[in-house]
């Protein structure tokens, strides 16, 4: 497995996620995420994908196997409409800001994995050509990771949002919900979470770490960022 966070790319794909039967050999699937795709989708991948690790080149290689309709239930139990035209499948969200497309027939595999064609597209924006953000997974990857991935999507809960983070889009079409202090910042949730993970790295044995502090609970937008 492979993952990488590219900032300096030479386009806007921003993580590009592959998995190899062989160390030395070509790739077996792909998964790209562009660098506006909101941050809960991709830890909804990356989160599974973790999990899959554990289990096996089974779970995190040959997971394909599984139908798409496994990806496709999260989305239509959120009200998204499911079209099929020909040999492709297109779901649209409620608000049409959303649209995920699967082609049944598998494109060439080494134009996939070169990025031409990916039979999986998911996008959000006003633009159906040109989306905000969009997310791409070629034949291969495991059902289960596009899963996670469009469960994260249909989920209703709130996140949080710098103000000045948000692009016309979101503030023409999501629902948005001032936070006062002393409700933590997402810059504050991210350094809570890095001193976790140093004090669980730094514990001596035979000792138990102290339990940070709570956290307030959050409130933020009421629908995801797209």
């Amino acid at each position: 497995m492979r993952l990488g966070y590219l900032p300096e790319g030479d386009d806007d794909g921003l993580w590009r996620i592959s998995a190899y039967d062989d160390a030395f050999g070509s790739v077996r699937w792909a998964a790209t995420f562009n660098d506006r795709t909101p941050t809960e989708f991709v830890t909804a991948f990356t989160t599974a994908l973790a999990q899959a690790y554990t289990q096996g080149p089974d779970a995190y290689l040959h997971g394909a196997t599984n139908k798409p309709v496994q990806a496709f239930t999260p989305l239509t139990a959120a009200g998204w409409q499911h079209d099929r035209r020909g040999w492709t499948d297109e779901l649209t969200a409620p608000d049409s800001l959303a649209r995920l497309t699967y082609e049944h027939l598998a494109p060439d595999h080494q134009s996939e994995i070169a990025g031409h064609h990916s039979r999986w597209w998911l996008r959000g924006g006003t633009g159906r050509r040109f989306p905000d953000w969009y997310a791409t997974f070629t034949t291969h990857t495991p059902t289960q990771l596009i899963t996670a991935t469009t469960t994260a999507i249909a989920d209703p809960t709130p996140v949080t949002r710098y103000a000045s983070e948000l692009s016309l889009l979101t503030r023409n079409h999501a629902q948005l919900a001032p936070i006062a202090p002393p409700i933590p910042t997402p810059l504050d949730v991210r350094r809570a979470q890095a001193a976790r993970a140093r004090t669980a790295t730094t514990q001596r044995p035979g000792t138990a770490a102290p339990s940070p502090a709570p956290l307030s609970p959050t409130a933020a937008a009421g629908r995801r960022a797209r």
